[in-house]
């Protein structure tokens, strides 16, 4: 069975204290799976990349390529190491 690696509390609340790198948490839950140009941000691609490299290095969300695409989700460690955060995130 392949070991689960702990996620950082500090590395999630530090990536999860910006309102756009919320609002981009807040839309992947409430889809699967979302193409990285669909997010309803307002911001430049780059600043908009930005936000979504520090949320994959916290290890809160995750990507796969489909040829040119990127598609992002939860990553699902995250979601099963902090279900009330997850739950709370979903009802702000």
């Amino acid at each position: 069975m392949k070991k689960v690696k702990k996620i950082s509390l500090d590395q999630v609340m530090k990536a999860l204290g910006d309102p756009v790198r919320m609002d981009a948490v807040r839309q992947l839950l409430e889809e699967e799976e979302k193409p990285c140009g669909t997010f309803n941000h307002g911001l430049t691609k780059a600043t908009f990349s930005h936000h979504i490299k520090i949320l994959e290095d916290a290890e809160v969300i995750k990507h796969r390529l489909e040829g040119t695409r990127k598609f992002m989700s939860m990553n699902e460690n995250f979601v099963r190491q902090f279900p009330e955060l997850v739950k709370q995130i979903k009802q702000s």
